[in-house]
């Protein structure tokens, strides 16, 4: 080929070039029309196109729900403000209205990054998450009051008159959101399985100690016709309740959210707590559930959800079985003490005193006023007991170190005068159960939350006007003043007390005296992180009880208990009076520890 070929065809391939670039494009040739019995040829792989592929992969008939715009609805009573979202025709958003977290920032009980909600449909090809997918609504974002209702219906339809629908109506007052599942004319898009619901509920930290909150956190359960405290937020666990459940809480330290069957129970529960390392949060529970499918296509799929304060006025307003019961009231044996009495009696005083600090004043002037008999009845055989000391002594002298016989003369001696032993123990032993209900009484009382009194800021927790540049094992680095209060008292009071207590040490037992002494300070360290509420009520109790002492101290001659214990021993002697059936069981199990030791000495004696 030679040069002036080789120029020719570079100068053509340039034309054809130049031509590309700057001739004008023609108009677009429109489209033939498709032949609907021939196969269409494979459609250009858009973006728009891919996406509904994979829809239709992933959701089936519910492929066209997959692509929308969330929209919130936002329904506003006098206690709650609901945030709904179509998006799932999910709850988004839970404010409470009347609380404030410990930073006095609005509380909220749920929200989108906190809670999950997923609700999976059962179809031939596979369970459909359908809280994935845009729901229609005609709701609108409302306020309503109280002795109004509003109702939010989120739809998702496949097809005319198939649908599923997801109903909500609030009342104007309180926290409890009525909500129906329905499946309309889902029979052939739906296999014969249940329809799950998960609700993935990480709680919050609304109060100001972290440790203490993490404790108490739990998810309740009611099922098998009793309520069933289920697990906590310090491990993770799982827990899966052999029979159906009636309901279901997250519960954190003063507030609730839970979901109720009004028919149907749930099956196949799966309870699961997952512990949390961020300080966000306390604690990540989930509610894993199966709905009966064939109970949600007859219109059966009725619930309540319940969002607000673990009040007890409140719960047990309820329309569920024993949800009072989330509110902690103490062991089986206390419950009714305080179901029955303390509630309402505290209740009782709230109508009246608005100040919560002088509330327990009155409240434990109250009680120990009502306890008086029992009191003085303990003091009477104190002071019995009191006169008795210089023959006890006596006889201590004569029998030595010897446990067994100075326990044996000591009885006697109680047998000759008519004085039980256990006539100044069943008093106190009677308040116990007192102290050991408002021992767990106060750590659950809502109402104590964010009361200020004196210099505690909330006596729903401790107080802390002083804080420490070190942590103390045990106790904290913080000072409770009302728990340095309580133990002075207590101290005070055990001085007192083992002034008119006489107090016998046999050898192997442990000082009575000094035991009095150290159990306040043991105290102290444990209740460093309580309640200022229940520090004070045992503080109070404490001054109370020694006033109440010295007032009945004033109305007791002693001159008297010796007169009647001196005509007890000369009726006792001469048969006038006879001895108790507890003396009498006293009597003869000495006889028998008298006995069995002799038969043991003998048989020593014999060996050797």
């Amino acid at each position: 080929m030679d040069r002036n070929t080789i120029i020719g065809m570079v100068l053509m391939m340039g034309m054809l070039i130049g031509y590309q670039y700057l001739a004008p494009a023609p108009p677009p040739t429109p489209a033939p029309p498709i032949d609907k019995k021939k196969t269409p040829p494979q459609p250009t792989a858009t973006v728009p196109q891919l996406d509904f592929i994979a829809a239709k992969a992933q959701y089936g008939e519910f492929a066209k729900a997959a692509q929308g715009a969330a929209q919130d609805v936002v329904i506003e009573t006098e206690d709650l403000q609901l945030t709904f979202n179509s998006k799932g025709g999910v709850v988004k958003q839970v404010l409470l209205k009347k609380y404030k977290t410990y930073e006095q920032k609005p509380l909220y009980l749920l929200d989108e990054p906190s809670s999950k909600f997923a609700l999976s449909l059962p179809t031939p090809k596979g369970p459909v998450n359908v809280s994935e997918l845009y729901f229609t609504t005609n709701g609108s974002s409302q306020t309503i009051k109280a002795g109004q209702t509003a109702t939010l219906s989120f739809k998702l339809e496949i097809a005319p008159n198939q649908y599923v629908e997801q109903l909500y109506t609030v009342q104007g007052k309180g926290y409890s959101v009525d909500y129906d599942l329905k499946l309309v004319g889902m029979d052939a898009a739906l296999a014969k399985e249940p329809v799950r619901l998960q609700w993935r509920d990480a709680l919050k930290q609304y109060e100001n100690d972290l440790s203490e909150n993490r404790k108490v956190v739990t998810t309740n359960y009611y099922s098998n016709g009793m309520s069933d405290i289920g697990l906590n937020a310090t491990s993770n666990l799982e827990e899966k309740p052999e029979e159906a459940v009636q309901w279901f809480t997250h519960k954190n330290k003063y507030f609730l959210s839970g979901l109720i069957a009004k028919n149907a129970p749930f099956t196949n529960v799966v309870l699961q707590a997952m512990p949390s390392t961020d300080s966000t949060y306390i604690s990540t529970m989930q509610s894993d559930v199966a709905l009966s499918t064939a109970d949600l296509k007859a219109g059966k799929g009725n619930f309540q959800f319940y969002f607000g304060p673990n009040d007890y006025q409140v719960v047990k307003a309820v329309n569920a079985p024993d949800f009072e019961d989330n509110v902690e009231l103490g062991y089986a044996f206390l419950r009714p003490l305080n179901k029955y009495f303390f509630v309402p009696l505290f209740n009782f005083f709230e109508k009246f005193i608005g100040n919560y600090g002088i509330l327990i004043v009155c409240l434990v002037i109250f009680i120990k006023l009502l306890l008086t008999p029992l009191v003085y009845k303990s003091y009477i055989s104190m002071a019995k007991m009191r006169m008795l000391a210089p023959e006890l002594a006596i006889i201590k002298e004569k029998v030595g170190d010897d446990a067994a016989k100075m326990q044996q003369e000591q009885m006697k001696l109680y047998q000759q005068v008519g004085v039980s032993p256990l006539s100044g123990c069943v008093p106190v032993l009677a308040t116990m159960p007192v102290l050991m209900a408002l021992f767990f009484l106060f750590p659950n009382l809502i109402e104590l939350r964010q009361e200020s009194f004196l210099w505690a800021k909330d006596l729903s927790t401790y107080d802390a006007p002083f804080h420490l540049p070190f942590t103390i094992p045990f106790y904290g680095a913080h000072v409770s003043v009302f728990t340095l209060l309580m133990t002075i008292s207590q101290l005070i009071y055990a001085k007192y007390n083992n002034q008119i207590t006489p107090q016998q040490t046999q050898p192997g037992m442990p000082d009575m005296k000094m035991l009095g002494y150290a159990m306040p300070v043991m105290f102290m360290f444990v209740m460093n992180t309580f309640p200022a509420g229940l520090s004070f009520y045992y503080f109070i109790s404490n001054i109370v009880t020694i006033a109440q002492q010295q007032i009945i101290r004033r109305f007791v001659n002693d001159d008297k208990i010796k007169t009647i214990l001196e005509e007890n021993r000369k009726k006792i002697a001469s048969g006038e009076k006879k001895k108790s059936k507890f003396s009498d069981m006293l009597e003869k199990s000495m006889r028998a520890a008298e006995d069995a030791k002799k038969q043991a000495d003998e048989a020593k004696k014999k060996k050797k």
